[in-house]
């Protein structure tokens, strides 16, 4: 394992860590429940492309400090937005971290202002491990698997605010938990705790919060030890894309990557390694 490479001093509202194979991320304003700033947004981003770019990182978690996830956009910045100013969050944006993570190629859909984790190459896991309101919920939505504590909570409060379904919700809510639980969610703004999150397939499974990042690490540890970086990059476009195309089409481009996936190391390390029954050594990407 290589030695952990701690960047935080780069980032006033974020932590960054980097710990073979495993990039973390943590929301770092615990006073406010870790609400979203511009700056927290830029942050974000930026620590992305960095993991994204670097070849010791397989798989990156984004989580929050202290007792929430975060608690959406902070108010000042929907104070400022009621009063007719055109950005959502609060205070500037620092241009020295612009950033741009993610598969340029993909649709465009993919490479929105939050909605560009899903063209990041590498698996991106929520340890959502308080509450998580607001554009909190999108954001999340956006990652390729979701974890939560048994403390967490969830809202959209877009129809409590005034608003509506912003940054993708329409779009992504309903293919996690179907249609229905998407209308009741968006259209009441209630709040559900984690237990009906994970029976509505908001989330893939709850912990106690004691044990939500051990477990979250464990998970991502696993899947960077076994899993070929290659494919798992393959397949988070595959799954993505193929949401907006016909069967016949994903199927066609499925079958014609798998007969390039025959010609490379990755498929032949699986092979070996597992007729061996050793570890796999895939490469790095």
């Amino acid at each position: 394992m290589r030695p952990r490479r701690d960047t935080r001093i780069m980032y006033s509202e974020i932590l960054y860590d980097v710990e073979d194979p495993i990039a973390t991320i943590t929301l770092n304003r615990p006073d406010q429940l870790n609400a979203w700033t511009n700056q927290m947004g830029n942050e974000v981003k930026h620590a992305i492309g960095e993991a994204e770019a670097d070849p010791s990182v397989v798989v990156i978690i984004l989580t929050g400090a202290g007792r929430g996830f975060c608690a959406g956009a902070d108010m000042r910045g929907l104070q400022s937005l009621s009063q007719g100013e055109r950005e959502t969050g609060a205070g500037p944006r620092d241009d020295t971290l612009d950033a741009d993570p993610g598969q340029a190629d993909m649709e465009e859909g993919f490479r929105g202002t939050y909605s560009y984790l899903m063209s990041v190459r590498k698996p991106i896991v929520a340890a959502i491990n308080g509450p998580c309101a607001g554009m909190a919920v999108p954001i999340t939505l956006a990652c390729d698997i979701r974890f939560a504590s048994d403390t967490a909570v969830f809202t959209s409060a877009f129809a409590r605010r005034g608003l509506i379904a912003e940054w993708g919700c329409a779009w992504l809510l309903p293919r996690l938990v179907g249609t229905a639980h998407a209308m009741d969610l968006l259209l009441s703004a209630r709040k559900i705790d984690a237990a009906e999150a994970e029976r509505v397939g908001l989330v893939n499974r709850v912990l106690p919060v004691a044990e939500l990042m051990k477990f979250t690490r464990e998970y991502c540890t696993d899947m960077a030890t076994n899993c070929s970086p290659a494919s798992m990059s393959v397949i988070k476009r595959q799954v993505y894309e193929s949401l907006q195309e016909p069967f016949s089409a994903s199927n066609e481009k499925a079958n014609h990557e798998m007969r390039e996936t025959f010609q490379r190391d990755d498929f032949k390390e699986g092979v070996q390694s597992f007729m061996q029954r050793r570890a796999p050594k895939f490469p790095r990407v």
